[in-house]
Formats: structure tokens, sequence, C-alpha cells
């Protein structure tokens, strides 16, 4: 039988003196950082569906030359085949500038806030969340992983 230990880990108790309305801005301060990185996701799936696009207008193009449509082709290849998607950038550097002005800048604030405020323990408002909804004993409801067997 697999021995656990019931309680959060350290790295998720709440430090001494840090109060409910701190471990509460530090969760939604983690939450905006999670949408943050969906939104940066959102970004690559941009980046790579537009990349496959410019791509698929290579076969465009040469099917549309080898039917005799040289005008066309011509067209494809001169006025949107490696276009910028807004001026002056491609996505990669639609990325690049996102991490450099937001991403990167909203990442490190939050990084800093959590050591600050709460000794660098991260997600105590979810633990503490977790620990108030579960079933104590019940074997699909403990705190923390088993102790490793050796």
């Amino acid at each position: 039988m697999r021995e656990y230990q019931d309680g959060p880990d350290h790295r998720h108790r709440r430090p001494a003196g840090v109060d409910d309305k701190t471990v509460e801005a530090l969760g939604s301060l983690s939450k905006a950082l999670e949408t943050t990185e969906r939104a940066r996701g959102h970004l690559y799936g941009f980046h790579q569906l537009t990349g496959a696009a410019d791509l698929e207008l290579d076969r465009a193009e040469q099917l549309l030359r080898e039917a005799g449509h040289h005008a066309w082709a011509d067209k494809i290849h001169s006025e949107v085949l490696g276009r910028n998607v807004i001026p002056g950038h491609w996505t990669f550097q639609i990325i690049e500038a996102y991490d450099a002005t937001y991403y990167r800048p909203f990442q490190e604030l939050e990084r800093s806030a959590v050591s600050e405020l709460a000794q660098g323990r991260d997600h105590l408002y979810e633990a503490e969340m977790k620990e108030a909804r579960r079933t104590a004993g019940h074997p699909d409801h403990t705190a923390r992983p088993p102790i490793a067997d050796n």
C-alpha cells in the first residue's frame, strides 16, 4: 500500500504573515499570466497557419503555371507570396515584439511579486482551494502524490 502525507507540501503552504487578500491577488495575477500564455499560444497558431498558407501558395502558383495561367501565377507570386501580414512584419516579428513588449515583462513582474510577497511559493490560492475542496482520507482526494517506494 502506498503511503500519503496529509496537507499541502511546504512549497504550497502560505508563509507566515501572508494575508488572504495577498493570496487572492497573487492567484489573480497568476490567472492573468496563464491567460496571457494562452494568447501567446494563439499567436503561435496564427504564425504557423499563416506560414502554412504561404507555403501552399507555392503549390497554387506552380499549378496555375502548369495549367497555362501565367498571369494568375505571376499575381500570386508578386502580390501575396511572402507579403507582410501587417506593415513591415511577418508573423515571427509580431511574436518577437509581443514577447519583448508584453509577455516577458509580465512574466518577470509575476515572478517578482510571488518572490517578494509569498517567498516564491507558487499557486497558494489553488493549493488552498484544493485543500478546502478535497475529502480527507479519500484515496482520490490526496493532498499530494504518494511517498516514493524505495
